[in-house]
């Protein structure tokens, strides 16, 4: 006897449940930014400061990447609901022991253990994938993408108003492990298996290597060149979002609440941008400008932070970030059309995916050459990260028309 499961039905709850974990999971890099230099300056001298926060932040990022396929295969063994829902409670835990602290060595468990439990991104596109039919799926895996890359702006901004709210530095951390388990006592209510038993699959070893969906995504002809400017622009942001905080207090003497405005300038100016300017902006000048300009705006904000920092010009500190905002608020909308919109409906979980793990990678890999820049000079990892975008850019240029050869060799089916 042949069973058949129904495709269960996309209820708003299940999708905002979906929506606020892709959320989260980004927000939670970011949400610590603003005060990661005044906790990690209780276990660390100041010298070595922004060495310790960029390996803080590039072992979440390590531990997510490498922890992303082990997760997708799990929810392909066990089902979605239960990957998910013990990734969520794993998170909040790892909020709980970096907000207690003691050691730099449990702030470094902290931070593992949220890496490894945010590799459930891969669980959540599956997920996504089972309850969307194929001709709502590319529409829904972007919708997906837009709120991670929203959450990755509003997680500093949020933090530093936590922060002048209470003026406690772990509150941005507490917060994140309370609202993380209000989400899965939500979750558990509201989130359907979507996976049948027979439909599950025996947990392969090749399917755990992190590189394999990597470059299962490199593969495609007409993704490659854009994955690669993907790449760069995570590694350059990276730099940013790993040592602004650091560089504030080293440079200019700022405390939490004043470097708290300049997160919060970051957050504001996205949700603007992403939210109104870009749907204006897009019917009239294309995915493929918007990208290009935003990643050539953000690299102006990244030399003017470089010029600010060399000529001591404080009150620059408040223009810096409106140009990294509107790039990046631009780049991350228009990349995930651009990729949504390269391949057919059945690749969607291989290209967002890619994406996803690039742009992981990218974050492993950007903290990284924050201490050798820092340390020839503050305004060292911004200019890295001002001649990354402008590569970046060119790399995104030159993948239009490869884009737009494979749009006209394959077009959507009506």
């Amino acid at each position: 006897m042949t069973l058949s499961f129904p495709k269960i039905r996309l209820t708003a709850s299940t999708r905002t449940f979906i929506l606020i974990t892709a959320f989260l999971n980004l927000a939670g890099i970011g949400i610590i930014n603003p005060v990661y230099p005044f906790i990690v300056q209780k276990y660390v001298a100041p010298p070595d400061q922004a060495t310790v926060i960029a390996m803080l932040f590039s072992s979440y990022a390590f531990f997510q990447f490498f922890f992303v396929p082990l997760l997708g295969a799990l929810s392909d063994r066990f089902g979605r609901r239960p990957v998910l829902l013990i990734s969520l409670v794993g998170s909040a835990f790892g909020y709980f022991i970096f907000g207690i602290g003691g050691s730099l060595a449990i702030l470094f468990l902290g931070r593992i253990i949220d890496g490894i439990t945010g590799g459930n991104l891969a669980a959540i596109y599956a997920f996504a994938a089972d309850i969307t039919e194929p001709k709502d799926r590319t529409r829904f895996f972007g919708v997906i993408g837009a709120v991670s890359g929203l959450g990755f702006v509003v997680g500093p901004a949020l933090g530093g108003l936590l922060y002048s709210i209470t003026g406690i530095y772990e509150s941005p951390v507490y917060f994140a492990a309370i609202v993380t388990l209000l989400n899965t006592v939500w979750g558990v209510s509201v989130m359907p298996e979507s996976l049948p038993q027979s439909k599950r699959q025996k947990v392969e070893a090749r399917r755990l290597n992190p590189f394999t969906q990597l470059f299962s995504a490199l593969t495609l002809p007409q993704t490659r060149l854009l994955l690669t400017a993907v790449f760069i622009w995570a590694v350059a942001f990276a730099l940013l979002q790993a040592n602004l905080g650091q560089m504030l207090k080293d440079v200019f003497r700022w405390d939490v609440s004043q470097t708290s405005v300049i997160f919060f300038i970051v957050g504001v100016m996205g949700i603007i941008t992403q939210g109104v300017l870009i749907r204006r902006l897009l019917p009239r000048f294309g995915e493929g400008r918007l990208a290009i300009a935003g990643l050539v705006i953000q690299a102006g904000g990244f030399a003017l932070t470089s010029f600010t920092i060399l000529l001591r010009v404080e009150f620059l500190v408040y223009f810096c970030p409106i140009f990294v905002a509107v790039g990046n608020g631009l780049i991350i909308p228009a990349i995930t059309g651009l990729m949504s919109s390269a391949v057919s409906a059945q690749e969607q979980g291989k290209v967002q995916g890619g994406n996803q793990s690039v742009q992981a990678l990218g974050r492993v890999v950007g903290p990284i050459a924050v201490p050798s820049s820092y340390a020839v000079s503050p305004a060292g990892p911004y200019m890295l990260g001002t001649v990354g975008l402008l590569v970046a850019a060119l790399f995104a240029a030159a993948s239009l028309p490869v884009l737009t050869a494979y749009k006209k060799k394959h077009p959507p089916a009506s």
